[in-house]
């Protein structure tokens, strides 16, 4: 079916809503993208980059912590493409795919399709602080620990897509960030790339986690992929929001072409859910499906979200530094929800 084009009175609810939230003290400022398969995208902006980057307002090539967002940026890219290669079975378990272990590993056992799923059971608390100076590779000590569950039931965790973020350049023999690189400049999305960013005014700082403390600036916002050296596989990527409405035109067009590129294949996989996350949403691979399936989409915890509507050809990509004001990264809520039932409308 030919795409659906966001109507006037969509951009300018968004644009006040993104407004508004500004104005509430959830963001210094953002960008939101918007657009259909085969058009060029429209951007809308408001507020300030960051107080760090004085004047400075964020457009399109302003570069954000895209967070979570790395889970279907990077990992749901790469695991696609292992798997084409026959490198990787969804289906076996993910110490195939690691370096020898010895020993007990429970933790081990999970599949690939689990842990992109969010339904291994894994343990949910990661802190890989609780590692330092231990002699085991970090995978292995991942896979020593006990299951929290048995696989099945929906729980997002990050611990999964760091696994298979450790997974992956062995399967390759390179290096992560080596290895998406060479995806995102294929794709056209030469901004995106994993930290650290040198502090530019074309970069959204976020947190600062300690009074007097130098805010966190152009280094991975999550804890734990910065000890990973800000190269992890659920978080840890910076991206712009050219830049993603780029790969969200590149994976629309790939499913309009159905299964004839290993791309279109993989979406079209990705968006068959495959565990309930609660009543009217459920989990593809990676992606999160709404509307009966019809939309796909993921947040990132500083405040980005992508959202893709392969029927209507639609998407929307959302770029913030909520966490620039700590706990007001709730207040951007109202703008998540009004992008998920404006990619919805039809």
């Amino acid at each position: 079916m030919p795409a659906i084009p966001f109507t006037t009175e969509d951009t300018n609810r968004l644009q006040d809503t993104l407004e508004q939230v500004i104005a509430d003290g959830a963001t210094p400022g953002g960008v939101l993208a918007h657009g259909t398969l085969g058009d060029t995208p429209r951007f809308l902006t408001a507020g300030r980059i960051a107080a760090e980057c004085g004047d400075a307002e964020p457009d399109e090539h302003t570069r954000y912590d895209i967070a979570s967002l790395t889970k279907v940026v990077a990992t749901w890219l790469l695991v696609g493409r292992a798997l084409q290669e026959g490198l990787l079975d969804l289906d076996a378990p993910i110490r195939d795919a690691l370096p020898l272990m010895h020993g007990d590993t429970p933790s081990a056992e999970v599949t690939a399709r689990q842990l992109l799923t969010h339904t291994s059971g894994l343990r949910a608390s990661t802190r890989l602080d609780h590692y330092r100076n231990a002699e085991l590779p970090l995978h292995e000590l991942l896979c020593r620990e006990p299951l929290d569950d048995a696989p099945g039931p929906h729980r997002y965790i990050n611990r999964g897509y760091i696994l298979l973020g450790l997974a992956l350049p062995h399967l390759y023999g390179r290096r992560l960030d080596e290895l998406a690189a060479e995806l995102w400049q294929s794709l056209g999305m030469d901004a995106t790339a994993y930290g650290p960013l040198a502090r530019t005014r074309q970069v959204a700082p976020t947190e600062q986690r300690f009074t007097g403390a130098p805010r966190i600036w152009g280094a991975a916002h999550d804890d734990n992929a910065a000890l990973l050296g800000g190269i992890a596989g659920h978080a840890g990527v910076f991206s712009t929001t050219a830049d993603l409405a780029t790969y969200a035109q590149r994976l629309l067009s790939a499913q309009a072409g159905g299964d004839e590129t290993a791309l279109g294949r993989w979406l079209n996989a990705s968006l068959v859910a495959q565990a309930q996350i609660e009543p009217g949403l459920d989990r593809g691979l990676s992606w999160i499906l709404a509307d009966g399936g019809r939309v796909a989409y993921h947040h990132g915890f500083t405040g980005t979200s992508l959202y893709l509507s392969p029927d209507t050809g639609r998407y929307l990509v959302l770029c913030t530094n909520a966490v620039y004001h700590g706990n007001a990264r709730t207040k951007i809520a109202p703008l998540r929800s009004l992008a998920l039932k404006t990619i919805s409308a039809t």
